[in-house]
């Protein structure tokens, strides 16, 4: 019968709900219709939300593919994840496949991660962080007498914190002061760390200054420094060494590919190589998304792009909710130089995760948030996912990924990217012994520019607003237009922020603030 009335059967066995709005609509009965701009994870997230509500959803991508900062990157037998490449917070994806009555398993396998990783303090100055409590409390304990005992407390009250803010915090949305400054936070504030600066609070537990890096080093992934950072951060040790470090199958790529999979099996229609250009808005409310090839009616928006420019470029004058002096007077989160490496051989010195911690590690802290220039001897970030994806290199070759937390805003020409990755490479071979110059059979430089045209990433930020105590929660920017009734936005620049469990969440906000708006 739907083939006699021109529609095409539905690919799925089991013919979703949304599907039957679409039909329904062909023979004259409207459904309301979702534009969702950017298909990264926010995007992507809060599409199959609203499909389940009932929405008629539109993504609309940018780029080629899927993924946003989550892409792949293919060539000469390696696969590279371009951006995120930490899956922590397992139990928030969980959360979030449940909420359509499906299982993460159907959509990528994940792999528990032994060790979790490998910190390198200087030559010859290794650890490895383990699943295994007992040999994390060995290590604290050879850092310092006690450190042991230290690290069990230090880890009850990061896991009461990290309960209390996945209870009472981090789902919510926060539409004025008071729905933040509440009773809980009110009566409990100083335990958990609101008021406090995160350095200050673990030199309470810790003198040796390799076990405060280790508790403080997550920071920076949260686009700040651990003497900004509030004390509830804390909680990010739960999450490191208590939840545990993974790996999705194909990476993080492969993630974001299982989103979209959920996406398409809800009827979400993915639009892909459109760059939205406008949104049309008429009295106060956003009519369609416009790009240069199409015009896409809508009835809500939801914005998973960089928050800065749909905010000043999609919405423009009168219709743009903050002002160019207060996104500049935001605390911008670090960019990134990144180099992606194919290694045609096999590296002993590295794990799956790597991490490098300078003695004084404020001196790089200081060239990102105080005095913006290339640091000279930085810490980074080394993963070698190959070591737990074959499928990632050729046979007999490791898949690298260096990473280096740089300021926003710096110069970024292709003389200054040769030169740096030189140096670094330099830098890293001193600390780890692996001469990454030699056998190379790939080599791609990524920073700055690449964030601002790929992403119109503000500043050519790779992670959005730091976690300040005046950008947390309340405090960092709406996700809900006060300017235009139907326009949402989701992503990093949102409560709860930086970090792909975070996004997540902010989906789940979205999606509950439109459905108590506008019903299913």
């Amino acid at each position: 019968m739907l083939e006699l009335a021109g529609i095409k059967s539905y690919e799925y066995s089991n013919i979703s709900f949304l599907k039957c709005i679409k039909i329904s609509s062909i023979f004259g009965i409207m459904s309301k219709q979702a534009v969702i701009i950017g298909g990264g994870f926010g995007g992507l997230s809060s599409a199959a939300l609203l499909a389940r509500d009932g929405w008629d959803v539109t993504v609309v991508e940018k780029l080629d593919e899927v993924g946003g900062r989550a892409r792949p990157w293919k060539t000469e037998g390696y696969v590279f994840d371009l951006g995120p490449s930490w899956y922590l917070m397992p139990e928030v994806f969980e959360r979030y496949f449940a909420l359509f009555g499906r299982d993460r398993k159907d959509y990528y396998n994940l792999f528990p991660l032994d060790p979790y990783y490998k910190v390198f303090f200087g030559k010859d100055d290794t650890a490895l962080l383990s699943p295994r409590e007992d040999e994390n409390i060995a290590l604290f304990e050879s850092f310092e007498t006690g450190g042991g005992a230290e690290l069990s407390r230090y880890m009850e009250q990061a896991t009461y914190k990290y309960e209390v803010a996945m209870k009472d915090f981090l789902y919510r949305g926060y539409k004025h002061i008071g729905e933040f400054f509440n009773r809980r936070l009110m009566t409990e504030g100083l335990r958990l760390g609101i008021f406090k600066k995160l350095d200050r609070f673990v030199g309470d537990y810790f003198d040796d200054r390799r076990a405060r890096q280790i508790l403080e080093y997550a920071m920076v992934f949260l686009g700040t420094s651990p003497a900004d950072a509030p004390a509830i951060y804390s909680i990010m040790s739960h999450v490191d060494l208590k939840l545990g470090v993974f790996f999705p199958e194909d990476g993080m790529a492969g993630a974001a590919q299982g989103i979209a999979k959920l996406c398409k099996e809800l009827g979400v229609e993915i639009v892909t190589g459109e760059e939205v250009v406008h949104i049309r808005t008429e009295s106060g409310k956003a009519v369609a998304v416009e790009t240069a090839k199409h015009v896409y009616p809508a009835d809500v928006v939801v914005s998973g792009a960089d928050y800065h420019h749909v905010d000043q470029e999609l919405l423009g004058q009168g219709s743009s909710q903050y002002s160019e002096r207060y996104w500049e007077k935001r605390v911008v989160a670090p960019s990134m130089f990144i180099a992606y490496l194919g290694i045609n051989r096999k590296l002993k010195n590295l794990e799956h995760h790597n991490l490098y911690f300078a003695e004084d590690w404020n001196v790089h802290f200081d060239t990102i948030f105080k005095k913006p220039a290339w640091p000279q001897k930085p810490c980074f970030y080394l993963s070698c996912i190959s070591k737990t994806d074959a499928k990632s290199a050729p046979e007999g070759a490791e898949n690298v990924f260096l990473l280096v937390p740089v300021a926003p805003g710096l110069a970024d020409t292709d003389e200054q990217r040769e030169a740096y990755l030189a140096h670094v490479l330099d830098h890293v071979r001193e600390v780890t012994g692996e001469d990454l110059t030699k056998d190379v059979a790939v080599q791609r430089i990524y920073s700055h520019r690449d964030f601002a045209q790929d992403y119109h990433a503000f500043k050519g930020t790779a992670l959005g607003l730091s976690h300040t105590l005046m950008q947390t929660a309340i405090f960092r920017p709406s996700s809900r237009s006060k300017r235009v009734e139907n326009v949402f936005f989701t992503g990093q620049y949102t409560h709860p922020g930086v970090g792909v469990p975070m996004v997540l969440i902010a989906s789940e906000i979205v999606a509950d603030e439109i459905r108590k708006t506008y019903g299913t």
